[in-house]
């Protein structure tokens, strides 16, 4: 009763409640929205924008549906860039046109024929509720009126006409781009990894701020930079070391503000004689193009200076957590300064370099007096950075360790799974044990816990350290491998001690029934259910397949950062979920935002159907289905207590 009265405010009559129920209804019979999944995005914003605003694709196909013959190729090549960037491309048409009002004219009719076509599956109320406050009356009347109606005709021709008189058409033609864009894509589901080495994480999280309905799972380099912004001192080290290894301090620097001054004086003072090898950044030929040799060889020191800082705070996390069985991965420790070689499961390695002025022997986990000051100083400048903490609360808000929609199972990497494929416990800060979904449950709720101003000190502390080990812990469901290999890739040359072993799930993740067991533990049900996750690039150009597992497992990291290019083969995935079934997208290399707007190029991609549903999917199929059908049920009682008199009309 207490529920019916409430919802009784929202539909006070017989009359209101009936009509949610006819347009509830109604809606279950719409075609199912497209759903887009992304993952591995790796701070590749140019690249990541431009598959929304094209829809991986979609307004493309779209445009040539409606289109045909009636335009060139190269006009409707035209059309679709003005849709993916619209004052960029009017910037240039505008010198370009001999008669600008004649091409306004011709380009809002065709606007419309594009926005009649996406929006089609929605409830009017839907799009209303997309469109701009400034223009909603005037898109809604081209929408819904048709030109081919005689007595209309005049009128829709006096809208555009009034448009451009009035000079409004850029402005015009900029807002019905966006809704196109908008409408193109329902629902987008980031699958971790908005960070890395690409140079616009912020950039990409800026975008995403405003984009309509986004969500995110968080990935490994996402809980880097959140235990960054936490105060977790390794995982700061860890992205520092990062973006200087791939020469990328864009995102560090003029995205979030960190200042790397004390750094470079603290590298310079310290490894000024050394020839740092080891460390010098990795580039390609447009990045190299970009540094003198000075801001190469100061970009080995700072690289230096803070891989050692690293591996001695990493040790003393280690140290205050037995249980993480990480004690083997203080190498400071192994070293043998008199013969300079390093003792690796008991075997002695020899050395690439062994200028470690900072180590001391008797302890060498411990940092010096300067090295202290300097991690105060960096220490201050994440934990203050407004916009990366503004950034980890975003991430906070729209995310968590899995998801499941639509019996889809979303997750970044892994589920740690035992050799014979059964559910791995493994023990968190909170002294339990847990598998599968509870697992994955409880760790996004530690995750959470550090940033919450109410958990006890020295609960929140554990918690921070945590980070450490989601980054590289044998058994974290982000990074699941016997160990993660950074120094001895730096420092020795048998790539012996190279070797990473990956967890059982990635063994495993082939075998149907193993997912069966997957989706069953995490309650997901249904005929047409999977798995969908990144993290490990799929090498196409080896023959590798991302459907795995006769369909139930989905794997759409393709390398969308640009060194993964060459290995994979691919620039990346694009999953599609529309309401005929999944299509799952291959894009090739993306060139740039200039050369999209000024030559009209796009991201060449592939289709590759994965599964087609025999009807098309509606509403009614999905989640959101099972929500509208209860709201329904739930009004039904509402009619039924205003018809008995149990709950007055108002």
């Amino acid at each position: 009763m207490r529920y019916m009265q409430l919802l009784a405010r929202s539909f006070p009559t017989v009359a209101a409640a009936s009509t949610e129920i006819i347009n509830l209804s109604a809606i279950l019979n719409l075609p199912k929205g497209t759903e887009h999944f992304l993952a591995d995005l790796h701070g590749e914003h140019q690249a990541f924008m431009h598959v929304l605003k094209n829809a991986s694709g979609n307004i493309k196909r779209k445009v040539n549906e409606i289109f045909g013959n009636t335009l060139r190729e190269a006009e409707k090549r035209e059309l679709c860039t003005l849709i993916y960037y619209p004052a960029e491309k009017l910037e240039i048409v505008r010198t370009e046109e001999e008669d600008f009002d004649d091409w306004c004219h011709v380009t809002l009719h065709q606007l419309v024929q594009v926005l009649i076509e996406v929006s089609s599956k929605y409830t009017r109320s839907k799009v209303r509720k997309s469109l701009p406050e400034d223009f909603s009356y005037i898109i809604q009347e081209l929408l819904h009126e048709r030109t081919h109606d005689e007595d209309k005709t005049a009128y829709v021709k006096m809208i555009i006409d009034t448009i451009i008189s009035t000079g409004r058409a850029s402005d015009f033609i900029i807002a019905m781009s966006n809704v196109i864009q908008r409408l193109s894509i329902d629902s987008l589901h980031i699958l971790g990894d908005i960070f890395d080495r690409g140079s616009g994480a912020h950039l990409i999280l800026d975008y995403l701020k405003h984009y309509h309905n986004w969500d995110i799972q968080w990935g490994n380099h996402d809980i880097l930079w959140m235990g960054a912004s936490a105060g977790n001192d390794a995982c700061i080290c860890n992205v520092i070391r990062l973006s200087l290894r791939y020469a990328n301090l864009i995102t560090l620097e003029d995205g979030y503000g960190i200042n790397l001054v004390p750094l470079a004086t603290f590298a310079l003072e310290t490894y000024g004689d050394d020839p740092c090898t080891e460390f010098m950044p990795i580039t390609d030929d447009k990045k190299k193009a970009q540094f003198d040799d000075k801001t190469v060889r100061l970009t080995a020191l700072m690289h230096k200076a803070i891989s050692i800082i690293q591996f001695k705070v990493e040790a003393q996390i280690a140290a205050r957590h037995p249980e993480w069985e990480m004690a083997d991965r203080d190498l400071l420790s192994a070293l043998n300064f008199e013969k300079k070689t390093c003792t690796i499961n008991g075997k002695e390695y020899e050395m690439n370099s062994f200028n470690f002025p900072t180590i001391d022997p008797a302890n060498p986990t411990a940092l010096t007096k300067e090295e202290k000051a300097l991690m105060k100083s960096l220490h201050h400048s994440f934990r203050v950075c407004e916009k990366l903490q503004k950034h980890t609360r975003m991430i906070l808000s729209h995310g968590c360790m899995y998801s499941i929609f639509n019996n889809n199972l979303l997750y970044h990497a892994a589920i740690p799974l035992n050799a014979d494929g059964s559910l791995k416990e493994v023990l968190l800060p909170d002294g339990k044990s847990y598998i599968g979904k509870d697992l994955l449950h409880q760790t996004g709720m530690i995750i959470r816990a550090a940033f919450t101003n109410d958990t006890p000190k020295t609960v929140k502390q554990s918690y921070i350290d945590y980070f450490l080990y989601l980054w590289c812990g044998k058994d974290s469901t982000l990074f699941n491998k016997s160990k993660m290999a950074t120094f001895e890739r730096y420092f020795i040359s048998d790539k012996e001690t190279w070797k990473e072993d990956k967890g059982h799930y990635f063994t495993l993740r082939n075998e149907k029934e193993v997912c069966i067991n997957i989706l069953d533990a995490f309650g997901v049900t249904g005929k047409n259910r999977h798995i969908i996750n990144g993290h490990v690039p799929v090498h196409v150009n080896k023959g590798e397949n991302p459907v795995k597992a006769d369909g139930m497992l989905m794997v759409i990291d393709g390398g969308f950062s640009e060194p993964y290019h060459k290995e994979t083969g691919i620039a990346g995935y694009t999953l599609v979920y529309h309401s005929r079934g999944f299509e799952l997208v291959q894009h090739e290399a993306f060139t740039s935002t200039e050369d999209a707007v000024a030559r009209g190029t796009d991201i060449k991609s592939m289709r590759q159907i994965v599964e087609m549903s025999g009807k098309r999917l509606l509403v009614a199929d999905t989640d959101l289905g099972v929500e509208l059908k209860q709201q329904i049920e739930d009004l039904k009682a509402l009619l039924y207590a205003y018809r008995h008199g149990i709950i007055k009309e108002r």
